[in-house]
């Protein structure tokens, strides 16, 4: 009882800070212009919502927080178009912008009824995700729904009036206003300003400029209102760019506010290139038979054979079993080939060769995965889901449990009787762990690259999809080989201890390494989510709660076992609700940081630059050695190269004496200019690291792959500034 007692107390004091945060500050409504329509006509639809005084929902760029969203659940011939939205207003509290709707608004949506549709009554509906926010913010959720009669005569409905008028809070076209738009000055940073400037008979009310959303750069909130001159207004804005070139047009919202009332006319903005901007001479050509900068002469991977990419495949695969990625997986196999290496050796052969089957499966995947990409016109690259902030977090909670797991905090095992006898029968033969540790081992082997591997698999994304398939499992065959090769050799099982007691603390060791993993994927998530992701960290703890309260007390306790299961549930539902859904806010990330994967620039260290290929051009049109580290946040050789042989006092000094430029290529977000730029270099990922010449008529070193040391970036600089160190002095730094 004491035990029962102690497990309610436990859920009702953490029930109290994981309750799900209930919204209902805002009623959201379904209207139609019309109760009934033709066939082949087209009804515009309002999404009406109305906000309690002083609570409000946000703009389709919310600034800080996050747009309605609306999902159909139409009948078949219908069709709903985009979502127009009113101008919204501006407000700043504690230099935070948001772009907000307040009391009420309607939402337009031109729904279209195809020639086909059948006369009847239809029955629309949707379901609608909004945040409404008042000093706290929460997110909130409902269904719609409206019924539209399909007929030969149309008939409007009640909400006409409401839906014209929301029409006149629509932007207007900017034709009258012929506005136009040119960078101002030239920037050696990551921010820019740009100037507005419109032709406009009303000049006395306040005017400002909305962004619409934007990829790889962001437009600042603060607008700086220039002197009339011309019989123009201007306004001022900055770009802060996170990753790329600078943007050739930014789109928004010029808006107008006279007595209160606010007009928006919808602009796209198209500025001048930024060299011409800037006035800075062009970047003279190469000379006959010499590439561009930034691009090699040739492709490092043209004459390669097949063959031998897919001997680098298979090397490359066969040395990530000693990356640090997957090393905790590895003391997992070996966990398991001491179990039953003694007693079954036909059952280790067995898991080797599941084990090897999960690790193909999952490379088959990632080759479709990369086919698809390919197909659908996009860049594709190696470790790419790791830019997806949902599949970094699901990841952290899996690779959590799987520690856990080995604590003996709980045991993974099937419910009924079937599934009982089926979870007795894996568990004997340890077939699902072993293709479970196949496909953990593929996953966690993806932000890593090694030797060879990323010269095949740059080959690879450049061909046809059978090729594409033929290399990643050659990649899968090395990565599962020393597996296999192990289950195969009796003798070799041989050199295993004996089962026994040691492995129940060899088990609880490897959770650790294990811990460490999920600490490192926890690691890479405040690149997206910022300071919220104290929210991951509290969920991780109620997962850790929930994992020990099941072990305890469902599946080793005897009693109350269904209150034990109840509150389990209630602790992942409700903890699920209130950190990931609402605090951490999962679904909607920061928009991508300037920092390149988490590298800040240092008064005391490199001076980093944001790539792009005109910084690189610039650079050594100016006479500048030039250093690019092609890198991400969650890539960990990169990260190392990083710590150990660049971000060293050698490297700045060395850069610092040739006048070099160092350039960060951030590859956290996977931008598509930038995997464009490694495909140039025959690399389906990071790292990569480059180093340039001054000299414009010699093309860019490329340093090995994997792990560096001082001296090879170092002697690299030295050659880029035309004079080579003594091999001695070189020896020495290696």
């Amino acid at each position: 009882m004491r035990r029962i007692w102690f497990i309610i107390c436990a859920a009702l004091v953490l029930g109290g800070v994981l309750a799900p945060a209930r919204a209902e500050h805002t009623t959201a409504t379904l209207i139609l212009a019309a109760d009934a329509a033709r066939p082949g006509s087209t009804v515009l639809a309002g999404l009406r919502l109305e906000m309690e005084p002083q609570w409000h929902t946000y703009w389709r760029n919310p600034g800080i927080g996050m747009p309605t969203e609306i999902k159909w659940q139409l009948p078949p011939g219908i069709t709903a178009g985009e979502i127009q939205w009113p101008v919204p207003e501006k407000q700043v509290v504690d230099e935070l912008t948001g772009y907000e709707y307040t009391e009420t608004v309607i939402l337009l949506i031109p729904l279209t009824i195809a020639p086909s549709v059948a006369p009847g009554l239809l029955d629309l509906k949707a379901k609608v995700t909004w945040q409404e926010c008042k000093t706290i913010c929460l997110l909130a959720k409902g269904e719609v729904q409206a019924n539209l009669v399909i007929g030969s005569e149309e008939k409007p409905s009640a909400q006409v009036a409401a839906l014209e008028a929301a029409q006149k809070r629509l932007p207007q076209s900017s034709a009258k206003l012929a506005p136009t738009a040119h960078w101002e000055k030239a920037t050696a940073d990551d921010t820019r300003p740009f100037v507005v400037e419109w032709t406009d008979a009303e000049t006395a009310g306040e005017v400002d400029f909305f962004p619409y959303e934007t990829k790889g750069f962001g437009v600042d909130d603060k607008t700086t209102l220039l002197p009339e001159a011309a019989g123009k207004r201007s306004l001022r804005k900055v770009v802060t760019k996170f990753a790329g070139n600078w943007p050739g047009t930014i789109s928004g919202l010029l808006v107008q506010k006279v007595a209160g009332t606010s007009t928006g006319y919808e602009v796209n903005l198209a500025l001048a290139d930024p060299t011409a901007a800037s006035g800075n001479s062009a970047v003279p050509p190469p000379a006959p038979g010499v590439a561009a900068a930034g691009q090699p002469t040739s492709s490092p991977v043209a004459a390669q054979s097949l063959a031998a990419m897919l001997l680098y495949a298979f090397l490359g695969g066969l040395i990530l079993n000693v990356m640090p990625c997957v090393l905790p997986v590895i003391a997992l196999k070996i966990l398991g080939f001491v179990n039953h290496g003694k007693s079954h050796p036909g059952t280790v052969r067995k898991l080797g060769l599941v084990y090897a089957a999960g690790v193909l499966v999952s490379f088959l995947a990632l080759a479709a995965m990369v086919i698809a990409v390919k197909q659908a016109g996009h860049q594709a690259g190696w470790g790419m889901q790791f830019s997806s902030p949902k599949f970094i977090v699901c990841l952290t909670v899996l690779v959590t449990l799987v520690a856990l797991n080995l604590f003996g905090l709980f045991e993974v095992t099937l419910g009924g009787r079937l599934l009982n006898t089926a979870g007795e029968l894996s568990s004997r033969d340890g077939t699902a762990g072993a293709f479970f540790n196949g496909i953990l081992a593929t996953i966690l082997a993806t932000p890593c690259t090694a030797p060879f591997l990323g010269i095949a698999l740059g080959f690879a994304f450049a061909q046809p999809p059978a090729i594409i398939v033929l290399i990643f499992l050659a990649a899968g065959l090395g990565l599962a080989a020393p597996y296999v090769v192990l289950s195969w050799h009796p003798v070799w099982l041989k050199l295993l201890p004996k089962p026994g007691a040691w492995m129940v603390r060899f088990k609880i060791a490897m959770g650790f390494p294990m811990l460490a993993t999920a600490f490192w994927l926890f690691e890479l998530t405040p690149v997206y989510y910022g300071e919220r992701v104290i929210w991951l960290g509290l969920f991780l703890v109620t997962v850790g709660l929930a994992a020990w309260i099941y072990g305890e007390f469902v599946q080793r306790g005897e009693k109350h076992r269904g209150w034990a299961t109840a509150i389990v549930l209630l602790l992942l539902l409700g903890g699920f609700g209130y950190t990931i859904e609402d605090g951490l806010k999962w679904r909607n990330p920061l928009a991508e940081g300037s920092t390149a994967a988490g590298q800040k620039n240092d008064p005391d260290g490199i001076a980093w630059v944001a790539w792009s290929s005109n910084a690189v051009a610039q650079a050594r049109a100016a006479g500048h050695p030039v250093l690019v580290d092609f890198t991400a946040k969650w890539c960990t050789t990169c990260r190392w190269n990083l710590r150990h042989s660049i971000e060293v006092a050698a490297v700045r000094e060395k850069l610092r004496t040739i006048g070099a430029i160092a350039i960060i290529a951030d590859y956290t977000h996977t931008p598509d200019d930038i995997t464009e730029e490694l495909k140039r270099f025959g690399r389906a990922g990071v790292p990569l690291v480059l180093v340039y010449p001054a000299d414009l008529q010699q093309p860019a070193q490329v340093l090995p792959d994997g792990f560096l040391t001082q001296g090879i970036v170092l002697e690299a600089l030295d050659k880029a500034a035309g004079k080579l160190v003594s091999s001695g002095a070189q020896a020495q730094l290696r």
